[in-house]
């Protein structure tokens, strides 16, 4: 048993704790992908371990959101998230077809932690079923994965690497 953020106890097999626990897993990943990305040398790595670091307080504004924690998601985050990728992918070529994770180490991060943010979707979206879970935390987690896709094709881009595509 363990206790969520309102005190309520509640056995380790709860998908509440799946739910955050998985929002935890992944913000340790982004953390990975932040170091990563750090020692690419990819053009404006600033910018993006700045946002990256936003990602990952949400994140675990996220987790108490899930823990049940007398907060709410801000639906800005989700905002903040949708210009990112606008602006990203005004960079991007059209997408021709499904692109295949790797490349190299920094891509590949960004497609584990996009399916990881897909799980932790999953498991929030579970969760919502025994309790309430906040609207805009369940968009923003949708919206991630949508950002770390964008994401892996512009590392991609701005490291020269040969973006790779799904043949059917």
């Amino acid at each position: 048993m363990t206790s969520l953020a309102t005190g309520k106890r509640v056995s380790k097999a709860d998908v509440r704790l799946d739910a955050y626990g998985t929002a935890d897993e992944l913000n340790s990943f982004f953390g990975l992908l932040r170091n990563s990305l750090k020692n690419s040398g990819i053009n404006c790595a600033d910018k993006l371990d700045k946002d990256l670091c936003w990602v990952q307080n949400r994140l675990f504004d996220l987790g108490a959101v899930l823990a049940g924690a007398d907060m709410e998601f801000k639906a800005e985050n989700v905002c903040q998230l949708e210009g990112w990728i606008d602006e990203m992918d005004a960079e991007l070529q059209p997408l021709r077809a499904f692109v295949l994770p790797g490349g190299n180490e920094q891509v590949a991060l960004c497609h584990v932690c996009r399916t990881v943010c897909r799980r932790a979707e999953r498991a929030a979206l579970r969760a919502q079923e025994v309790a309430e879970v906040d609207a805009a935390a369940l968009k923003y987690l949708n919206r991630l994965s949508d950002y770390l896709y964008t994401l892996g094709r512009v590392v991609t881009e701005r490291l020269k690497v040969e973006e790779r595509l799904w043949i059917p």
